[in-house]
């Protein structure tokens, strides 16, 4: 099926697929991860699965990925937090349940910082906030950053792809811009956020900084023995599913 478009107020051409119906329950809103795109096991299995319960649901590519216009390598944190944004404010009615995966889950807690009426709850997996000062910029040696002052721009090997990841300036001093876990952070709905033991691309510290972090007191993180990044065999994608479902639970009753 050919997807939708939105064209941002950026100028930006967002391919989205949309699905359900608005109800008195909250959308679902799938994030996904950096250079990733709506295509992916996740986001098609939650979309599935809520429509199989007519429950609204949304799946888009941030610009520069998948089907949506742009350049990946021209992007940045604040311009797909700003397509994130978009998209939400556009195209969904009423408060949503944010599931974000790896940059995704960066991805939800921008939102909810800039649009708190427009989330209900949080799921992440593998989430990764801060990830481009934490985890790339932190990891650089020496000379990768004197090849980053020279060039512009850092290779770095992918575990995803034959081709590697480029890592631009603009990314690194972008993301210093948008961090999220060195200033307060209100998360006044339920949050789950599930890890795996055996995820090399973000470190089990990074949930558990979230959890002490965050002002949230319905919180929760499991962590899931072996489960690696991708998180999406069987039994991972039914404890998504759960946790989407304990956090819509959690939302009816505060009600």
């Amino acid at each position: 099926m050919s997807p939708k478009y939105l064209t941002t107020p950026e100028g930006r051409k967002l391919a989205y697929h949309q699905s359900g119906e608005t109800s008195d329950r909250p959308g679902i809103v799938f994030l996904g991860g950096f250079k990733s795109d709506m295509e992916g096991t996740k986001a098609v299995y939650l979309q599935d699965w809520a429509e199989r319960r007519n429950r609204a649901f949304l799946r888009f590519d941030y610009s520069g990925h998948g089907q949506s216009s742009g350049n990946f390598l021209d992007g940045c944190i604040g311009d797909w937090a700003q397509d994130a944004m978009d998209m939400i404010g556009e195209v969904t009615d009423g408060p949503q349940i944010l599931v974000g995966s790896s940059m995704g889950g960066w991805m939800a807690l921008l939102v909810a910082r800039a649009m708190p009426d427009k989330v209900a709850g949080l799921v992440g997996i593998a989430a990764a906030p801060d990830f481009t000062e934490d985890s790339m910029w932190d990891g650089f040696t020496d000379a990768q950053r004197a090849e980053m002052a020279k060039t512009g721009q850092v290779a770095l090997p992918s575990d995803y792809s034959d081709d590697p990841y480029i890592i631009t300036r603009k990314l690194i001093d972008d993301g210093r811009e948008n961090l999220v876990l060195r200033e307060p952070l209100n998360l006044p709905f339920p949050v789950r956020l599930l890890h795996g033991t055996a995820d090399t691309d973000v470190a089990q510290s990074v949930p558990l900084r979230i959890l002490d972090h965050a002002g949230c007191d319905d919180m929760r993180l499991t962590l899931v023995k072996g489960a690696d990044h991708r998180f999406s065999d069987p039994a991972q994608l039914q404890l998504i599913r759960e946790s989407i479902a304990e956090v819509d639970a959690a939302i009816a009753t505060s009600r």
